[in-house]
């Protein structure tokens, strides 16, 4: 069944079809606001127009691993910006570790001199959480490049991208799918700066007082939600704690919680195929927790757009939780040993927070059938209807806006 373009994608499509075959550019970025159906479009231009088969002669990649599946659960194959850029292989290393020679593996990345030679285009998604000096990388391999972005969101965490600010084609059509959207409609106001009145948008979008929603509601709400997002740390950390409290966990993290990686660590991979490596802003689900003393833990652990567990026990500082502060250095080794009591190698520790609630940031990338978001969008100054507007758009199907 052919797939149904508004007239302004139609425009989009064809011109994006004489830049591929006929322009010697490198570059081409269409940006569009939330529910003008950017992802309808890539899909329709690069198969049916162009038609380049995904995964082989067309490469459809985003800056994080949550980011591909949003494609993926479209149908399109999709991987990581950092796995078609790097090659990765692992170097034997030895190190002095209490008083002993220990051998450890370190994963090395080295940026690929060249791509799959079938490999006709790139399409890159969630452009505008991608910085000017990543993306340099993708351009040396010579390939052209179809970007595709909403300049209205939250610039990158480091770096800036200025591609975005003056886009080859901006969608502003909403779709026939989204017509009538009542979140698409605050994220539009967000993004122009109107006030939001309180009130109920249909049944699926509701702006609320944070101060006058009775204990019981709050507590239903902050429970059936899949995920809760704000500005402030402080914040952050007051519903982590009442969360916990409503499900009963006290303490030390405890199996069936919720929590999320706050750095990097590339030799931790989160999946059996190693496509995946466990890095800041993965958020998932842990079990079978365990802990030794001198803040340490091991746990296994479920990234949430995973099917499968981390394949090897997830090891962690367990400072944060107990006194607020990572106890050790990043990229501190310590001591891995057989059931014999033999040292066989060391190991890391990766780094997590809960997950009940996280920034803003944090969430930019991925999106939550339903989101309960804490409007501090006026601890952003400049960036406040960016912030409002990010964080609105990460809710799918419900969202609860409360200030």
């Amino acid at each position: 069944m052919a797939m149904e373009l508004t007239a302004e994608q139609k425009a989009a499509d064809k011109l994006i079809a004489e830049w591929f075959s006929k322009s010697t550019r490198q570059v081409y970025v269409l940006s569009g606001l939330a529910g003008t159906g950017k992802t309808t479009l890539l899909r329709h231009t690069v198969c049916d127009t162009l038609n380049l088969e995904p995964g082989v002669s067309a490469a459809f990649v985003t800056p994080t691993g949550k980011a591909a599946t949003v494609l993926i659960r479209q149908g399109i194959p999709a991987t990581t910006l950092h796995r078609l850029i790097y090659q990765t292989r692992t170097e034997t290393h030895e190190i002095v570790l209490n008083g002993k020679t220990v051998t450890v593996e370190k994963l090395v990345f080295r940026r690929r001199e060249n791509i799959d030679n079938g490999i006709k285009l790139i399409v890159l998604d969630e452009f505008s959480m991608v910085s000017d000096e990543v993306f340099d990388d993708i351009l040396r391999f010579g390939v052209k490049v179809l970007v595709c972005g909403d300049n209205a969101q939250l610039p990158p965490v480091e770096g800036m991208n200025s591609f975005l600010s003056s886009p080859d084609f901006l969608l502003t059509t909403i779709v026939r799918q989204q017509e009538g959207n009542p979140i698409i409609r605050l994220a539009r106001d967000a993004m122009e700066g109107k006030y939001i009145p309180y009130g109920n948008y249909g049944d699926r979008a509701f702006v609320l007082s944070a101060r006058k929603l009775k204990p019981e509601y709050r507590k239903k709400h902050f429970l059936k939600a899949e995920q809760m997002i704000c500005g402030l740390n402080k914040t952050r950390a007051k519903i982590n704690e009442e969360m916990r409290a409503y499900k009963g966990f006290e303490g030390l993290p405890q199996s069936g919680e919720k929590l999320i990686c706050t750095h990097n660590n590339w030799e931790q991979y989160i999946d059996g195929e190693m496509c995946y490596n466990m890095v800041n802003g993965i958020i998932g689900t842990v079990q079978n927790v365990y802990y030794r003393g001198e803040s340490m833990g091991f746990m296994t652990f479920r990234a949430d757009f995973l099917n499968e567990n981390c394949p090897d026990v997830v090891p962690f500082d367990t400072g944060i939780f107990e006194n607020g502060a990572y106890r050790y250095r990043i990229g501190d080794y310590f001591e891995r040993f057989d059931e014999e009591g033999n040292a066989t190698g060391a190991f890391t520790l990766n780094r997590f927070e809960y997950g009940y609630c996280i920034s803003c940031h944090k969430a930019q990338g991925s999106e939550f059938d339903s989101a309960i978001v804490f409007d501090e969008s006026y601890a952003f100054k400049e960036d406040s209807r960016r912030w409002l507007y990010t964080a609105i758009t990460r809710a799918k199907n419900k969202l609860i806006l409360l200030r």
